[in-house]
């Protein structure tokens, strides 16, 4: 076991596999839906979104509740393990985090038959009343794309920038690194800040309409 648990990808893949196995036994073996039927997608498509929406939402969290406010009180000497190393893979997984659950967030609502009533804000379904659970699912869509936007065009750019990822930008001086950093920085605050309204949006659109 010790093996195992020892080895991110064996953990990884068994848990995705895992988790696959559990949703067609009970979505197709107990609730007995067909593989093609919309239900049985609804259901993998939630899954998918959830999960990749905590592994975008949870590096978010990483680097303005951990990361960041700590970086001061590490030696300098100590940084680069940080911004060398750690910083690049979070960034990784963060931004292709923000990606699947966009992704797999309007292929839910597609599915669901209200992806253009959301987008809308309620105005495509009925031109004289906006249903209210169009309004609040569109809102946090709205703000989700505003964020994976953020992530991919202002932050990630940034960063690059700021820890010369891949070695992209080995000649900048270091008051530009210092205000990539800093406008990095700052967009990812305001992610921060947008997470607790979308998430707010998306579970109650779920659960109060």
């Amino acid at each position: 076991m010790a093996v195992f648990l020892s080895n991110l990808r064996y953990v990884a893949w068994t848990a995705l596999a895992v988790g696959v196995l559990m949703l067609i036994y009970f979505a197709m073996g107990v609730a007995g839906y067909p593989f093609g039927d919309r239900v049985f997608w609804e259901a993998a498509l939630r899954w998918s979104h959830v999960l990749v929406g905590i592994m975008w939402i949870g590096h978010l969290y990483y680097f303005n509740f951990t990361q960041i406010p700590n970086m001061p009180k590490i030696p300098d000497e100590q940084k680069p393990a940080v911004t060398k190393v750690i910083a690049p893979a979070a960034l990784y997984w963060f931004r292709w985090g923000a990606a699947l659950t966009v992704l797999t967030g309007l292929l839910l609502a597609w599915n669901q038959n209200y992806l253009l009533e959301a987008l809308t804000l309620g105005g495509a379904s009925d031109p004289s009343f906006a249903a209210p659970k169009h309004i609040l699912i569109g809102i946090g869509m709205w703000l989700a794309l505003i964020m994976a936007f953020n992530v991919w065009f202002i932050i990630w750019p940034n960063q690059q920038k700021a820890l010369n990822i891949g070695n992209k930008y080995p000649d900048l001086d270091a008051a530009t690194k210092a205000a990539s950093g800093k406008t990095a920085m700052l967009f990812s605050r305001t992610n921060t800040f947008l997470s607790v309204p979308m998430l707010v949006a998306m579970t109650g659109a779920s659960t109060l309409f």
